[in-house]
């Protein structure tokens, strides 16, 4: 049965400190992330010989580990915060992940950093699906694109200040450091969210809700057009970008030249945070500014910013650095103008009481499809390409993965026709 209580808001006080302490705990998650890809040089470097043609390939499968181990854990930990202490869970995440990073850099040999890399997968799978049904709690449905904005703000900061980490430490001490340097403030935030208070599952919506979720509610994901097109509009985006992210600053550095790997962390750093941020709060206030005018803006606004990503992608791979810079950061807020309505829209179209399981297979099925694969892909292809000189070509790993974010942006704005009738739908989608 359901059982439901009328609303009781979130004092905004309270709710700002929540958006903040998450905010924080996602960009060190990316930081953690992206700290690997900008010293994945030197990583390659200490563990493989310099005529290893297979050596881009197994640095890739870092990245794969770490995203198996974050998929695979991810609905357990969905299922478990549909049902106990959110807070909780993102806590003990949080400590592990940060725990694991700084093993990352102990590791001896390349094996062991691959386990360490799996288990700051499984750390993060932990905070993974329930930090946005905490936002999701905390704000209505008419602010929640512009707030999912704010929150997912962090990815593009964490990811740039993960290569600004990486290259000035590899710089002026060794690249392990990176990694020892994120475990103090991880483990701080991790005891922060072991101190919050869980806000009523539902409250956003209008109603909290203390129904359990069954076995068979998890068919209602299946049968909303809205979320099935989200998530593969998400997975198509995230193979093409996620593979192009983890080898970008390689790809500056060695392949298009640019022999000074600070630098090129740095610039492309400063280029992700300030493309990042205006992407990411441009599409979230796009999307909650249109939704009176088209009901399915939150898509739109998604397909139209990979639709024009596109073209300044291709011509940053043949325009001459530091021309190239400008196109970077055209391709990057564009990409980015998704980043707050589809998250929104996962939300708003899910029944609270499955929400954090929903985020879960969105996570299990956008990794296991989208960039588990494209990172170790780009590396081989550029492998088996080699150019005259023997060096690996790398544009073509990124022709091979780019019709990826044409396939986003089509799908998000044919899902565009569903998003009204499933958002309306959410909360009358689960049997009695």
């Amino acid at each position: 049965m359901n059982s439901t209580a009328a609303r009781s808001p979130v004092a905004p006080s309270r709710a700002t400190l929540a958006l903040c302490l998450l905010l924080a705990i996602n960009m060190f998650n990316y930081v953690d992330r992206y700290v690997l890809a900008s010293v994945e040089k030197d990583v390659r470097a200490t563990f493989f010989e310099a005529d290893d043609h297979n050596a881009k390939r197994d640095t890739g499968f870092l990245s794969t580990a770490f995203l198996l181990s974050y998929m695979v854990a991810a609905p357990l930990f969905g299922w478990l915060a549909d049902r106990t202490s959110r807070w909780a869970i993102v806590g003990g995440g949080v400590i592990v992940w940060s725990l694991a990073s700084g093993g990352s850099g102990l590791a001896p040999t390349y094996m062991v950093l691959l386990l360490t890399r799996v288990f700051i997968g499984i750390g993060e799978a932990a905070y993974g699906p329930a930090a946005p049904t905490l936002i999701s709690d905390l704000y209505p449905i008419e602010k929640r694109g512009r707030k999912m904005a704010w929150f997912y703000m962090a990815i593009p900061v964490g990811s740039a200040l993960g290569y600004l980490l990486g290259g000035v430490v590899a710089t002026h001490w060794h690249w392990r450091w990176a990694f020892y340097l994120s475990v103090p403030p991880g483990i701080a935030l991790g005891i922060a969210a072991l101190m919050m208070k869980d806000p009523g599952r539902g409250t956003g919506d209008g109603a909290a809700t203390h129904r359990n979720a069954r076995l068979r509610d998890y068919l209602v994901l299946a049968h909303t057009p809205s979320y099935v097109l989200n998530t593969l509009g998400m997975t198509a985006m995230t193979f093409a970008v996620g593979g192009m992210a983890f080898w970008m600053p390689t790809y500056i550095s060695e392949f298009r030249g640019l022999n000074n790997p600070a630098e090129v962390s740095t610039t492309f750093g400063a280029i992700t945070v300030v493309g990042g941020i205006l992407g990411t709060l441009l599409g979230g206030l796009l999307g909650d500014w249109l939704i009176t005018r088209w009901p399915g803006s939150y898509f739109l606004v998604s397909g139209a910013g990979m639709l024009l990503a596109f073209p300044f992608f291709l011509a940053a791979l043949y325009v001459p650095f530091p021309y190239a810079w400008g196109l970077i950061f055209v391709t990057e807020l564009c990409v980015f103008l998704n980043t707050g309505p589809s998250n929104a829209a996962l939300a708003n179209v899910t029944p609270p009481a499955i929400r954090a399981s929903a985020f879960a297979v969105n996570i299990f099925l956008i990794h296991l499809l989208g960039d588990a694969i494209s990172p170790p892909l780009i590396g081989w292809v550029s492998g088996q390409f080699r150019d005259a000189s023997n060096q690996d070509n790398m544009n073509a790993g990124f022709l091979c993965v780019s019709a990826a974010i044409l396939l986003s942006g089509v799908t998000w704005l044919f899902a565009s026709r569903y998003l009204a009738h499933d958002t309306a739908m959410a909360d009358h989608r689960l049997p009695e």
